[in-house]
């Protein structure tokens, strides 16, 4: 079974008495283990998509289940907890808290799920391992470049263990070369097993995937795999 299935999906807004359909009629699947990009310009639906995905928001029309779990039948409160347990998100502005440190910001998710202390910093100690920052344990978000304090981010998003991870627009305020280390982690992600699923306009950041998935006017326009 995929870990996302996504059937005949539309999510409508109103704006004014003019009804705008961000997704409409989007069909496909996301299978454990992928590392996926979703592309398309501003405006396009990407990121109604992830927001859906996200357990962010519920389609209009048509079903999206998530391991399992079909999030337009969810309450708010199992959204939340859908959240909690199975998605790590890493945005592209980072969402650190200023007046914690490090360890306090990684730490966030395992507060919210209810682990005890001692378990919780074993598994930011091992998530921060993984990005290479146990040494910034202490450090302020203020005292981190914009590499270090996105490496954060992604060990935040590691530290629950989740069965996806969400990457909206994750290099998009770095420079180019810090970017490209970014884009670095991923892969080592995916190839360790992870799911990722990434959204982003920029179709050379799309190209780091190995399947990538177009949308443009609310409807996917392509998919398509890397030659293995």
């Amino acid at each position: 079974m995929a870990l996302i299935e996504i059937r005949d999906v539309f999510k409508t807004y109103l704006l004014g008495s003019q009804e705008i359909h961000a997704l409409d009629g989007v069909n496909t699947d996301i299978v454990a283990g992928e590392y996926v990009a979703i592309v398309g310009p501003s405006g396009s639906g990407k990121s109604t998509l992830m927001h859906l995905i996200g357990c962010l928001d519920v389609p209009t029309k048509g079903t999206l289940t998530l391991d399992g779990v079909e999030i337009s039948k969810a309450s708010n409160a199992k959204l939340s907890r859908l959240r909690g347990d199975k998605i790590g998100f890493v945005f592209q502005s980072f969402n650190l808290l200023p007046k914690l440190n490090v360890m306090e910001n990684v730490e966030l998710p395992l507060i919210y799920g209810g682990v005890g202390s001692k378990q919780r910093r074993e598994r930011v100690l091992k998530a921060l391992t993984a990005v290479g920052l146990a040494d910034r344990s202490k450090h302020r978000p203020n005292q981190l470049s914009g590499g270090q304090a996105q490496r954060v981010a992604i060990a935040r998003a590691l530290v629950n263990e989740p069965k996806l991870i969400l990457a909206d627009e994750p290099t998009g305020a770095l420079d180019s070369h810090t970017g490209e280390t970014i884009l670095g982690m991923f892969r080592e992600l995916h190839a360790q097993g992870n799911t990722v699923v990434l959204v982003t306009h920029d179709p050379k950041i799309a190209a780091a995937a190995d399947r990538r998935i177009e949308i443009l006017d609310g409807k996917i326009v392509g998919d398509h795999r890397k030659a293995t």
